[in-house]
């Protein structure tokens, strides 16, 4: 077992995990079930969580690594009971049909946004290439993200 500390969603957290348990096993246990653990390989963007900021493969990602890091998850991005434009963007378009995905979607849109807060739809296409939608929401993940764009570009001004 390793001790770590880490700042989980605003809150300074510790615990004890073992070294080859991945992000998404740690996240569990602080009942945090957004980031899931789908192909294993990275590949899909289910796990995607954020850490100082930058996304990353939860799957991939040793827990022990987040030791004295900022760890952010999808449970994390509403404010004051208000989901981000980002969150709601996805529901008012229809951007998900199982859900499944949705976390990991929203997590690289918000981040896509935070580094580009006009994009094109290839920004947005190509920021979101390592996500799969098993569902083919695709039209309506690439709306939700404008949508959210316009949306943070009027609360900016």
């Amino acid at each position: 077992m390793t001790a770590i500390s880490f700042t989980l969603n605003g809150r300074p957290v510790s615990t004890d995990i073992e070294p080859h348990r991945n992000l998404v096993e740690l996240l569990q246990r602080f009942d945090l079930f957004g980031s899931r653990e789908s192909c294993g390989q990275g590949l899909c963007g289910c796990c995607t969580v954020l850490v100082d900021d930058k996304a990353v493969s939860g799957c991939l990602y040793f827990a022990v690594w987040v030791d004295g890091k900022r760890v952010a998850t999808v449970e994390h991005l509403d404010a004051d009971g208000r989901l981000s434009p980002v969150q709601q963007a996805f529901i008012d378009t229809g951007a998900f049909q199982c859900g499944f995905c949705t976390p990991g979607f929203i997590l690289m849109a918000h981040q896509l946004l935070k580094e580009h807060p006009n994009p094109s739809d290839d920004d947005i296409r190509h920021y979101l290439s390592g996500n799969l939608c098993r569902c083919g929401a695709y039209p309506e993940i690439i709306e939700a993200v404008k949508l959210a764009a316009k949306a943070t570009s009027k609360a900016a001004a």
